[in-house]
């Protein structure tokens, strides 16, 4: 009777960790991160007899989760990178909502702005045409510098928001460290009694972490796991954590880097191309890829039109008979002494950048570092030299660099981050514009053939004299030698021009070095004639340069002379926007293969209420099942008893 007993004890024992077990399990079937747990059996050992061996009911073995490490990973890595694409996609549309209003945007300004120069060069003496010309490059101005404040407070948020992920996963990092710690006390009873409750909390924590950074896990003999970041960076190593920090970056002292921090106190930066997946691969990758190029084209766009019309501006000349000045201020490369790579003290290099030409100009910034003997310019997206050589660049990307450096100092060049920032206008007074051109042709009187002169433009500043009273030296005549079929020069480079007649009478096109004018000459000129460039005295109604100063906004300056300002500018929108749509199908395509691989990791680990109701009645049987087989065995044992009576 007793081996019947205790079997059946057995039995009971076994379905009363069965119904727990199962009931634990309903009870968290709402839980996120929670694995289904059950029990283990296992047979007891059997008891051996003359006729052979008896068994002896069950055990509970252990309860164990039912977790797949590889499912629990595919479901990591796809929610890591959903986290990433919908951090840029949240990042980036800011970005795109601004440069795409129609109202808000650049294009409005940058068309008003050239309608009001376009109004002054016909009619150049007007005074209300040069006031709307100043307002509007005035509102052109405001529009560059709020578009400028908006992408930088993005940029400051972004900041900002690096250094507040970094806290949460050192923050996180230390749960995983103390649960590790928890979990092998729990464990401490031996290798069958797994701390599944605390496993799954720690799993859980290892998730959030993961959708703030890409994160691998390994497991240990002893329960414990490791978490790595990067390329193999150790966050969290058995019951020890490395955390991270937030420093001014080696490239640029005003962005944030993240790197390990030293037991000493310093931090060793990690790579930001390492750092990738979560909400801080989000955001570096948005910042690298995204905001900086944005910025930078914005600047460019500026920088271009503040050099291509300060330029023009300054070959014209104004009301007052003055040779024109700046239009708008002169903006100036944004310069960074980094710590020097021989003494880590701040470089003393003093540099100045000017540009040469606006179509070489890119989106890049620039790190300039001096070895003692060679100039090295690299751009800070990828380390990619971009010059090198024993001497500053006088050229390169539209920049000539010059200045002083000593041996290991370094140098962060942004040409056109601030540019949109710093720009506005440099005159107040309408007088001030230089619509007219400085000089004029002039046919003698006694001309007897059809030969002509175009008004002549002035190339460059080279022979143009400042003063109002004369802007080159000497008047430069021009006389016919039919003879030669050239025209003789006086007051000028070259000294004589060829021109046939016969063959150039359609008109072709003249360019003089000293002073640097040109100009077409078209007809048939008789032996003799004379021509005259001088001074345009008096040419309050000359609208020659403001025509300039407009074809300005048709020119194909830049993008390596391919684009205007307004397909710049349009280019600058589409790009921004292709990469908004193309984070916004990744995060929603990201979001799909993390539901299929939850879906299929729950299908595995997750609570099955139905499953679980059926295993109830099936336990609640075998239950019902032991405790008969002990009524049993306690109504044969009454029977032996009543026998001895």
């Amino acid at each position: 009777m007793s081996g019947l007993l205790s079997i059946s004890l057995t039995g009971l024992n076994a379905s009363q960790a069965a119904l727990n077990t199962t009931s634990h399990n309903i009870s968290n079937a709402n839980l996120a991160g929670y694995n289904r747990q059950q029990v283990v059996l296992e047979s007891a050992q059997p008891m051996f007899s003359g006729v052979g061996f008896f068994g002896q009911g069950t055990e509970v073995s252990t309860v164990k989760r039912v977790y797949s490490q590889f499912l629990a990973g595919q479901v990591l890595a796809a929610d890591t990178s959903r986290a990433e694409f919908e951090t840029y996609y949240n990042q980036i549309k800011q970005v795109d909502n601004l440069l795409a209003d129609s109202t808000a945007g650049l294009s409005p300004a940058l068309d008003e702005f050239f309608r009001g120069v376009q109004q002054v060069a016909a009619d150049p003496s007007s005074v209300p045409s040069r006031q709307s010309m100043l307002s509007n490059a005035e509102a052109l101005a405001t529009r560059f510098k709020a578009m400028q404040a908006r992408i930088q407070e993005v940029r400051d948020g972004v900041e900002t928001q690096i250094s507040q992920v970094v806290g949460q996963i050192n923050t996180l990092a230390s749960k995983v460290a103390d649960l590790n710690n928890k979990i092998v006390s729990a464990q401490s009873a031996g290798p069958n009694v797994p701390a599944n409750d605390l496993m799954d909390t720690r799993d859980a924590i290892v998730t959030e972490l993961n959708t703030l950074i890409k994160v691998t896990v390994t497991g240990n003999t002893d329960g414990t796991i490791n978490v790595f970041i990067g390329s193999g960076q150790p966050l969290v190593m058995n019951t020890d954590v490395f955390s991270l920090n937030t420093a001014p970056s080696a490239t640029d002292q005003n962005r944030v880097a993240v790197g390990v921090q030293l037991p000493s106190g310093g931090i060793v930066p990690i790579p930001e191309n390492l750092l990738s997946g979560g909400e801080l691969g989000g955001l570096i990758k948005y910042r690298s890829e995204s905001l900086d190029e944005a910025q930078n084209a914005l600047g460019r766009i500026a920088l271009s039109l503040a050099t291509t019309f300060n330029a023009q501006h300054q070959l014209g000349q104004d009301l007052q008979g003055t040779m024109g000045g700046n239009f708008f201020g002169s903006l100036t490369s944004t310069m960074q002494n980094l710590p020097n790579l021989l003494t880590s003290a701040p470089s003393t290099a003093s540099l100045t950048t000017s540009v040469v030409d606006v179509g070489g100009l890119t989106t890049d910034d620039y790190v300039m570092s001096f070895d003692g003997a060679t100039y090295t310019l690299s751009r800070t997206s990828d380390s990619g030299v971009v010059y090198s050589g024993a001497t500053l660049p006088t050229n390169v990307d539209g920049l000539s660099i010059s200045g002083t450096m000593a041996a290991g100092d370094r140098v962060l060049i942004q040409p056109t981050r601030f540019a949109a920032r710093d720009i506005s206008v440099a005159i107040q007074d309408t007088a001030l514009i230089a619509a007219g051109s400085p000089v004029r042709s002039v046919a003698a009187s006694t001309n007897t053939g059809t030969g002509s002169v175009t008004q002549p433009v002035a190339e460059s500043l080279t022979g143009i004299l400042a003063p109002a009273a004369a802007h080159i030296a000497t008047p430069i005549t021009l006389t016919f030698d039919s003879a030669l079929n050239q025209f003789n020069v006086s007051g000028a480079v070259p000294a004589t021009i060829a021109y046939d007649p016969a063959s150039n009478a359609a008109g072709t096109t003249v360019t003089l070095t000293n002073p640097n004018l040109s100009f077409a000459i078209a007809g048939r000129p008789a032996n003799g004639d004379t021509f005259t460039i001088e001074t345009n005295v008096g040419g309050t109604k000359d609208g020659r340069n403001a025509n300039a100063l407009y074809a300005i906004a048709s020119a194909k300056d830049l993008l390596g002379g391919t684009a205007t300002l307004g397909y710049a500018y349009s280019q600058m929108v589409s790009n921004v926007g292709t990469q908004t749509s193309e984070a916004k199908v990744n995060a929603t395509a990201q979001a799909g293969l993390l539901e299929q691989a939850t879906a299929e990791q729950q299908g595995l680990s997750g609570v099955n209420l139905d499953e679980e109701a059926a295993n109830l009645l099936r336990y609640q049987q075998a239950y019902q099942a032991c405790a008969r087989c002990i009524g049993i065995a306690q109504s044969l044992f009454d029977d032996i008893l009543s026998v001895m009576r």
